[in-house]
């Protein structure tokens, strides 16, 4: 009994931690976040984040984690009913540039994120994101629906185009006008790579 109670709190403590600093980073931005004002505001010490986390890198890494994984499941719910597989990968790239106009998306993951830490080709979620976009390719590939193509190679250009689009959006004047253009652009491209 004690133990699953442990266990709550522990997990409640996370997520209190997770949500105060998911809503500290988008308002303040990594760097002028205070990790004191972030813990006194959900009645924690800095000691329990440090305890969690282990720095505050540690926890923006945690935020980056959770916001990416929301977003990759917002992406497979918008395209759960897709038929044409070809279209789906143009689809779902387009989804993730069009993600690139939430202002926490921005802030967090495109323009702290990799600030903070490191190229995102070297974050776990986008990791994720490319295997699966492998698996996709070559499931194309090996049904003959699109011409052979070096899956990996592929995968990995497509991604970084749309991760490139999604950064460019986050740092420009007027993120609607550059979301177009890169949907535009993007669509062609991969239009290019999907053709019979």
């Amino acid at each position: 009994m004690k133990r699953v109670k442990r266990a709550e709190l522990i997990k409640q403590t996370r997520d209190k931690l997770l949500a105060a600093g998911r809503k500290a980073f988008a308002r303040d931005g990594y760097h002028a976040a205070s990790m004191d004002q972030l813990t006194a505001d959900v009645g924690l010490t800095r000691g329990a984040l440090y305890h969690h986390f282990g720095s505050k890198r540690g926890l923006m890494e945690a935020v980056v984690e959770q916001i990416d994984t929301e977003m990759a499941g917002r992406l497979r719910d918008a395209l759960k009913d897709a038929t044409d597989r070809r279209q789906a990968l143009i689809d779902e790239g387009v989804a993730y540039i069009k993600l690139a106009l939430e202002p926490e998306f921005q802030r967090i993951v495109l323009r702290d994120g990799p600030a903070v830490l490191g190229a995102p080709m070297h974050w776990p979620s986008q990791n994720a994101c490319l295997a699966g976009t492998i698996e996709r390719i070559q499931h194309l590939v090996d049904t003959g629906e699109i011409a052979p193509v070096d899956a990996e190679a592929a995968a990995r250009l497509l991604d970084g185009a749309v991760l490139d689009a999604a950064m460019w959006i986050a740092a420009a004047d007027d993120p609607a006008a550059v979301a177009q253009r890169a949907i535009d652009a993007f669509t062609r491209l991969a239009s290019g790579l999907v053709a019979r």
